[in-house]
């Protein structure tokens, strides 16, 4: 699921993805009705609103937010396998088949699998979608100098050797260097209708990573590299009409009229259109879904703000009778937390010193309190099941016992056994009215420890792509993530090593890598859970991050759309599955 939207109502454009997390929280009495009631129509527009100005990415291989994944895979984007659509913990992380006849084929003690490509499915120009389209999208993952941001699972799961540098012999399409030993990794049988790809290692749970985008298939006669998201070529049931960013922006979605519904299952397609519209304050958000009139009867939204969750809500589990049906309040799949540039900040006792500081009470107060989720003390969440366990990051990692609150003077103590001054920093946060409020509390806290903080507020449908370049990026860096699928092997590598898709931290230990490298090919659950769970522990000792909440989130939609339910896929809005109400 990956990149979970950061901020408090980042949720689908411009933020942290999340996925399948088998144990995800489940359902409560709130999470799952039809807003509008009835049984699902044909017809109508849903409306996205956003204070994004623009998707963080639309480039189907290099989207990672788990919200947009979940939007773009249910309106314009297909892939071999996609999570069933439920508000149950398990069956909404469950596979099913999707462009595959099924859900995959493994041999070879899980080093290879092999998927058929059902019939029927075409692009929106009416072409069909073959093995060698799907196998050239993978292939454009590759091109690392050019698609930038999306996940690497590919590259490392695929049996291509590496050069000396560690980075792979293939490089992808645009210079075709190593494009033989793609080409065998690969493989496209003679009526181009199975793939089969060949692996390094045993993957028993492959067919989970071909629920993401970036294994979604690519023409390669329409591939414009960096630019494709601009005008990327449909092959689900909607093909974009129109997209301006900026505030007051929209994106219109039409329907694709070469898509077959006969080859697709597992979309319902029920609106003829959608639309976003980008750059709206959020407070005008809240008071529009509220009022539910017009439009945005049809309309849904991701967050609410602090202060209005007293009026939706009568706990952070239940809403308010007025609200029951269209608003929700789950645990979500993602973990909050600053991830430090352990390249700009080396020095460890100054990384303990950020987190000692850090007044974690009044950043979870500023997010809702109770309805912002639990203090964190890791990037595992509890709800992932075998992969936790207490790290102690708040207890003994730092020395000593941490309050939530923070303890600036134990900071400065840690700063004097540096040998160094107390550091000045940048912050870079995805920017909304409560977002900098957060940034105030972290400039207000550190400072107590002597620490000068400057906040670096950036547009959140252009965050990821700031702070993903390592030369834009600064010391510490707002973020949140959640599990690709219910594995830790989808956290921990991704998060914090030098091939992870997601390694904000820029954390490069030979020592650590080589334990998770381990820990990936490891056959027996029960041992490779505690690894990762040594891992985690190690992580949080070397403060390559400062967690700070295990996350809920509430969301409200109109008065006329269904279902309502937080999808534990992507801990988004199920989007393929949603219909307005006549």
């Amino acid at each position: 699921m990956g990149i979970a939207k950061t901020g408090s109502r980042i949720a689908v454009l411009g933020a942290v993805a999340a996925l399948a997390l088998a144990a995800c929280g489940g359902s409560s009495s709130s999470s799952s009705s039809s807003g509008g009631g009835g049984e699902p129509q044909t017809g109508g527009t849903l409306y996205y609103l956003t204070n994004a100005e623009q998707f963080d990415q639309i480039d189907p291989q290099r989207i990672y937010t788990g919200e947009d994944l979940a939007f773009f895979n249910g309106t314009i984007y297909r892939t071999l396998t996609s999570y069933k659509f439920s508000p149950d913990a398990a069956e909404g992380t469950s596979i099913v088949p999707d462009l595959a006849t099924d859900t995959g084929t493994a041999t070879n003690g899980g080093k290879t699998w092999t998927f058929t490509i059902v019939d029927g499915a075409t692009f929106q120009d009416g072409s069909p979608i073959t093995c060698a389209d799907v196998a050239y999208g993978v292939s454009r993952t590759f091109a690392t100098d050019v698609i930038t941001g999306g996940p690497t699972y590919a590259i490392s799961m695929l049996d291509i050797p590496s050069d000396e540098d560690g980075s792979s012999s293939y490089k992808g399409p645009y210079v075709g260097t190593g494009q033989e030993l793609f080409d065998k990794a690969v493989t496209c049988s003679a009526d181009n209708k199975t793939i089969t790809f060949n692996l390094n290692r045993p993957v028993p749970d492959f067919n989970y990573t071909t629920t993401l985008t970036a294994f979604a298939p690519v023409p390669k006669a329409a591939d414009t590299g960096e630019k494709y998201g601009d005008a990327p070529v449909s092959s689900g049931p909607y093909m974009i009409e129109s997209n301006q960013n900026g505030k007051g922006g929209k994106m219109v979605m039409v329907r694709n009229p070469n898509w077959d519904p006969a080859s697709d299952t597992y979309r319902k397609a029920y609106p003829d259109s959608w639309q976003v519209d980008y750059g709206l304050d959020v407070k005008v958000i809240d008071q529009r879904m509220i009022a539910s009139s017009g439009n945005d009867q049809t309309a849904l939204a991701n967050g609410v703000e602090p202060e209005q969750l007293a009026v939706i809500y009568k706990s952070p589990t239940e809403p308010q009778a007025e609200y029951a049906g269209r608003a929700i309040s789950e645990l979500d799949p993602y973990v909050r937390y600053f991830a430090i540039n352990t390249k700009k900040v080396p020095n460890l006792k100054i990384r303990q010193a950020i987190a000692a500081a850090l007044d974690r009470e009044a950043l979870r107060k500023n997010a809702g309190g109770d309805f912002s989720g639990d203090y964190a003390d890791g990037v595992i969440k509890p709800n992932m099941g075998v992969d936790y366990a207490p790290t102690g990051m708040w207890d003994t990692l730092l020395g000593q016992k941490i309050p939530d609150t923070g303890d600036p003077e134990y900071a400065k103590k840690l700063i004097a056994e540096s040998g160094e001054p107390a550091p000045s920093l940048t912050f870079d946060y995805p920017q909304s009215p409560t977002a900098d409020k957060a940034a105030a509390i972290v400039v207000a806290s550190l400072g107590k420890a002597g620490i000068t903080v400057t906040p670096n507020p950036i547009e959140p449908g252009q965050y990821y792509g700031v702070v993903f370049d390592p030369e834009k990026a600064h010391e510490i860096i707002n973020a949140g993530w959640g599990p690709d699928w219910p594995n830790a092997s989808t956290i921990i590598p991704e998060l914090f090593t030098p091939v992870g898709g997601f390694n904000l931290s820029q954390y490069d230990s030979a020592e650590y890598t080589a334990a998770s490298d381990a820990a990936k090919i490891e056959p027996d659950r029960a041992k490779q859970a505690k690894m990762w769970q040594d891992l985690n522990t190690k992580a949080m000792a070397d403060v390559a991050a400062v967690p700070t909440r295990f996350g809920r989130e509430q969301r409200i939609t109109g008065t006329k759309i269904g279902p309502v339910y937080l999808w534990p896929a992507y801990g988004s809005w199920p989007y393929g599955d949603m219909y307005a109400v006549k």
